[in-house]
């Protein structure tokens, strides 16, 4: 595995691969960004060419391409090979079967199910009519690899045993179950399992790398007889997590980035119409479940990837009733996690495949006069031309929701005012209304990839002055030990830093950074690559740092002087004042510095 690791770093570069996921704009002979993993205003997150490596100074989010891709698209390694290998053009060598984990070969007992739906599907001339019907082309079928199990009890469980899977991996990827007493067998059948999905189209649900992790099963209209569901989807597993994808959305991503909007449809087939169509940035929920946040534990949600690809989605679900709460679900949850969330107006009794299939350009009509969620809800609510109180009341119940969803103030208050011109009600009226409505979900939480080393602090590095400047000092000297020639006095700076902490805790410090010490290499170069004056910057350095441990002693003393009954010693009073005095020497000396140069 190694050798393709280095084939695809030779073929891809950081800031390719990178700025494919985020804009990145030129900072010297790096860039930078507005880090993909914390929310910021001012970007804090750097590219390194030369180095192959990112940083962000937030929230110390690092690695290379692999790493990045992981943590981006919420996948294991594995799955950020595979994205990264097809991007490249590296074809992942072949392992021996008998070295796979357990993992992998869940992955395998699912592509091996998909291979079975793929050949039941090309054999059946009928499944093949029924989606021909519905505008799916044979292209867009090997594409999306769609399938058809068979109306048979134990087809898919059969084949895979004869490939080599076992039944207890079978039910661990949702595909098989054990018999009840009430389940049919011929005489003297001995199998205690059966297929989950019969008689059922079958679309596989991948993962953000492309790797199957479920299905969703439509039911052939021909066997449906009303008793079972039209639509049955795999059960939650160690792979499947429904909140953690949507489907479509391993082809969808690049083409969302791109366009910078989604557009979000309910069913598979209304996907891949739309794919179809043209429209690759769509994605669907149908099998899966958004989450109300934007990682789970440490791993991106879908709607966290979705937010890091694109903050503007539009929603397309049908029109009828379900269709319509599905809508708002979606809608309030999107917008609270910060999105501008738009919806397509669908004609009555219509769902976009339909839309398609009869007329494509009718599609893009309606994608391109989507409206925001608010104003489409308020203007199809003035339409009704309702009474007075009844409009306050729709008002109240079905638009203030979304009010109350927005993360910005700013917005609710635009909003507020528009709904007010709109319906006749008071400003004041609506924010009291609004006081009342009850808020989705919780804040969303954030990735913390703060290092808990001793340099820096731990997680309390981001506010902790002493270590920030000890960290900037310690990259100093690292990067400038890799010159030819130093732009400082390394020995000299040694010396300083042994003086200012004490040569115990420097050598301490200095021990501790070895497993950080290309991280503050790569700060070092951010932060002082073209500096005309290196040693100029390392002194400031120097005094600030000292100025830093002079106010942690005064502390130390101060607390000491005055949690006793009496005024503390003559020692502790005389050190307070020699601390203090060599406090302000040193701002004195960094005013001088700072002001004329010297």
């Amino acid at each position: 595995m190694s050798s393709n690791v280095e084939q695809i770093k030779e073929r891809l570069g950081i800031v390719e691969v990178v700025g494919s996921y985020v804009k990145l704009e030129k900072a010297g002979s790096n860039y930078k960004a507005r880090c993909p993993f914390h929310n910021e205003k001012t970007p804090s997150f750097f590219v390194s060419p030369s180095r192959g490596s990112y940083y962000c100074f937030g929230c110390n989010a690092k690695g290379d391409i692999f790493s990045f891709v992981e943590q981006f698209e919420g996948l294991d390694f594995v799955g950020a090979l595979k994205v990264l290998a097809a991007r490249a053009g590296v074809a992942l060598a072949r392992e021996n079967p008998k070295a796979k984990n357990e993992k992998d070969r869940l992955y395998r007992a699912l592509d091996a199910a998909t291979e079975f739906f793929e050949k039941s599907l090309a054999a059946d001339d009928e499944v093949k009519e029924y989606l021909a019907k519905r505008g799916v082309k044979e292209a867009t079928i090997k594409e999306w690899r769609l399938g058809f199990a068979p109306d048979s009890w134990r087809a898919l469980h059969d084949e895979l045993i004869k490939r080599g899977f076992n039944t207890g991996e079978m039910q661990g990827v949702g595909l098989v179950k054990k018999t009840e007493q009430s389940a049919p067998m011929a005489v003297g059948e001995s199998a205690v399992f059966y297929d989950i999905f019969r008689g059922r189209i079958m679309f596989p649900i991948f993962d953000s790398s492309g790797r199957v992790i479920g299905f969703s099963g439509r039911l052939l209209p021909r066997l449906d007889d009303g008793k079972a569901g039209k639509y049955i989807n795999s059960p939650e597993t160690s792979l499947f997590n429904k909140s953690r994808v949507l489907y479509g959305l391993h082809k969808a991503k690049f083409d969302v980035r791109k366009r910078d909007y989604s557009i979000m449809v309910e069913g598979q087939m209304d996907l891949i119409m739309s794919h179809q169509a043209g429209f690759s940035n769509t994605v669907a929920v149908s099998g899966t479940a958004l989450s109300e946040n934007t990682v789970a534990g440490d791993t991106v949600t879908n709607l966290g990837l979705l937010t890091r690809l694109s903050n503007n989605l539009i929603l397309a679900f049908d029109s009828d009733e379900a269709g319509f709460k599905a809508s708002s679900r979606n809608a309030k949850t999107a917008l609270s996690l910060g999105m501008d969330v738009k919806v397509a107006k669908m004609p009555a009794g219509e769902d976009p495949a339909d839309i398609i299939l009869k007329n494509p350009a009718a599609w893009t009509a309606i994608i391109k006069n989507s409206k925001h969620i608010i104003d489409f809800t308020l203007e199809t609510l003035l339409e009704k031309k309702l009474d007075p109180r009844k409009l306050g009341k729709e008002i109240v119940a079905l638009v203030l929701p979304y009010v109350r969803a927005l993360q910005s103030a700013v917005d609710q208050a635009h909003f507020i005012v528009k709904i007010s011109n709109a319906a006749g009600i008071k400003e004041e009226a609506l924010w009291t209304e609004l006081k009342k409505v009850a808020a989705v979900g919780e804040p969303p939480p954030t990735f913390d990839f703060s290092e808990k080393s001793k340099v820096g602090g731990g997680s309390n590095a981001a506010v902790n002055r002493q270590s920030v400047i000890e960290k900037k000092l310690l990259g100093i000297i690292y990067w400038q030990e890799g010159k030819a020639k130093s732009a400082v006095d390394l020995e000299r700076l040694r010396e300083n830093l042994g003086a200012i902490l004490g040569k115990a805790i420097f050598a301490e410090l200095l021990a501790a950074s070895e497993a950080i010490k290309n991280d503050l290499i790569f700060q070092a170069e951010l932060s002082y690559e073209g500096a005309s004056n290196l040693s100029h910057e390392t002194r400031e350095l120097l005094i600030n740092l000292e100025i830093e441990t002079i106010d942690e002693k005064l502390e130390a003393v101060m607390r000491r002087v005055y949690g006793e009954k009496e005024r503390g010693s003559k020692e502790d009073i005389e050190l307070i004042q020699e601390l203090s005095a060599k406090k302000q020497e040193l701002k004195t000396q960094r005013f001088t510095r700072t002001t004329f140069g010297t």
